[in-house]
């Protein structure tokens, strides 16, 4: 497997890049899911450290990304999704939102890659926990990156049943 160091670079997402992670997102989820353009610009303005992008050193574009919203609530609740001014900078969890990479870039490890960046800022941060929603065929991939599944959550974001995942990071 290459090296992930060498083939993209981590680090927080910029304004400028607002319309490609906007057009990932529309690329990664179905419509009833994905996060509209506003939303997400509203995201990134309000919380850019917490937006964590792999850029393609080949392209100079976005492959993926992940991000959240930071908070001391314990469960993730439709309202994160829409409304960017629930974000706590001080909060000890963060609510993950979206975890996207494009299909060309899928299949090396990049998802996994991009947890593990993120899990190590947000400890360095003195956060607690992540938490996340996934649909169950993605139940397993989130175990296999340390997740505990708590079974289904309170979320029904998009019309779907959602799995509330959590890891303990602190």
């Amino acid at each position: 497997m290459e090296n992930l160091c060498e083939r993209y670079e981590f680090r927080n997402i910029t304004m400028e890049e607002i319309p490609q992670a906007a057009e990932i997102e529309k690329r990664c989820f179905s419509p009833n899911e994905a996060c509209s353009y506003e939303h997400m610009e509203c995201r990134i303005r309000k919380a850019p450290d917490l937006f964590l992008v792999a850029v393609d050193k080949e392209t100079g574009k976005l492959a993926g990304f992940l991000n959240g919203l930071a908070t001391d609530r314990e469960h993730l609740t439709d309202d994160f999704f829409t409304d960017a001014e629930v974000h706590n900078p001080e909060g000890e969890n963060v609510m993950l939102l979206g975890l996207d990479v494009l299909l060309e870039h899928r299949g090396k490890g990049l998802a996994r890659k991009l947890m593990e960046e993120y899990i190590g800022r947000e400890k360095e941060k003195g956060r607690k926990k992540l938490i996340l929603t996934c649909v169950d065929d993605k139940v397993e991939m989130y175990k296999k990156f340390g997740f505990a599944d708590h079974g289904i959550g309170v979320s029904q974001w998009g019309g779907e049943v959602w799995h509330e995942m959590s890891i303990m990071i602190k």
